[in-house]
């Protein structure tokens, strides 16, 4: 039997930072005061531009003024394709595509009763004219004539139906785009248009998908070295520049099957498809001398800061029966490549596997 410390250990939460408790004050504060609803999405803005100081959102949220309206902070969210919104858009295009689909139903309806109503008044004069044959001549012309305009005028709007059904068709496939569009943006950084780490642990997670532990593909985690001490003495638009350029060189050095996705602030990871631990070892160092190689860092006033330093841990999947393990081994691996600056690259374990005979150069 659990002690009462043990058991109240397990439910309460550890107390938040000061930094993080003075962020959601002044978070909490801007809202009130501007009377901005308490909605997850508006937090969502709210903290993007005073947290993060996205220059951008901040510059978008000051021009709205004082009590903002919710329709006019959506489209803000919209705009610089915050996660939380994009949800929202998804719903709205949903929306959209299925009021198309209505009035498509509507025009498709409202054709077949017309047709339905020609038929009949076909049928009727053929009718007569079969079982009244002393009727004379001008009296069929003028039933024909009825007949020929009422065709017409069927023909007409079966136009019209034809033109509102390829608008309708056109507005669902545009939702549909903007739909996708949404999703897509749900899984991108925005900051480097690299895949975000929900897209990442999707990849990881279709790994495990198989009713074997996957074999053969190698998790790394990369760590800028010293990125707060960047932000902290040339700022975070200089920060930003510097991870939209990294993401560069990286997407520029892997293959084309392999995976690369910003993760968080200055953490990007990779999986890399038929390796072993040799070959992981290899592409880790590959990576680091290819941001050497083409990535300087340098002041405002052109003074170089010297190659970009990197801190590369890895992971095979192997060796890990779960997402969460190998996610697990990796940062371990990490911790250890950023504790020993002289080594930093490191892989989970000590004991190095076959290589699979994949070409990593």
């Amino acid at each position: 039997m659990q002690s009462d410390a043990s058991t109240s250990h397990q439910h309460v939460q550890p107390p938040k930072s000061p930094i993080v408790q003075d962020n959601l004050q002044k978070i909490t504060a801007f809202m009130a005061k501007h009377q901005i609803a308490g909605l997850p999405r508006n937090f969502e803005i709210v903290y993007e531009a005073m947290v993060r100081r996205n220059a951008e959102i901040a510059r978008d949220l000051v021009a709205l003024g004082a009590q903002p309206s919710q329709i006019a902070l959506d489209h803000l969210g919209l705009k610089h394709r915050l996660v939380s919104h994009c949800g929202l858009a998804d719903e709205h295009v949903q929306s959209e595509a299925t009021a198309a689909l209505k009035r498509l139903a509507e025009q498709v309806s409202l054709g077949l009763l017309r047709k339905q109503t020609f038929t009949r008044a076909l049928e009727t004069i053929v009718k007569s004219i079969r079982e009244d044959e002393t009727r004379g001549l001008s009296e069929i012309l003028e039933e024909l004539d009825f007949l020929d305009s009422a065709a017409s005028d069927l023909i007409r709007e079966e136009t019209e139906i034809e033109f509102k059904l390829k608008a309708g068709l056109e507005q669902i496939e545009a939702a549909e785009r903007t739909a996708e569009a949404a999703r897509s943006m749900v899984l991108t950084d925005r900051l480097t248009e690299l895949p975000n780490r929900i897209a990442f642990m999707n990849r990881l997670e279709s790994l495990y998908e198989q009713a074997t532990v996957p074999f053969g593909t190698a998790m790394l985690l990369v760590d800028i070295d010293n990125f707060r001490e960047i932000n902290r003495q040339f700022g975070d638009e200089a920060g930003n520049r510097l991870l939209k350029r990294l993401a560069a060189v990286f997407r520029k050095t892997i293959k084309k099957y392999d995976f690369v996705a910003r993760i968080e602030g200055d953490d990007f990871a990779f999986l890399f498809s038929d390796v072993g631990a040799t070959e992981a070892q290899a592409i880790a160092e590959r990576l680091r001398t290819a941001v050497e190689n083409n990535l300087i860092f340098a002041t405002e006033q052109g003074r170089s800061q010297g190659s970009l330093g990197l801190s590369i841990g890895f992971a095979m999947t192997a060796d890990a029966a779960t997402p969460s393990e190998l996610i697990a081994h990796a940062e371990s691996a990490l911790a250890t490549a950023r504790a020993t600056p002289r080594h930093p690259i490191a892989g989970y374990g000590s004991e190095p596997q076959r290589g699979m005979g994949r070409n990593v150069a």
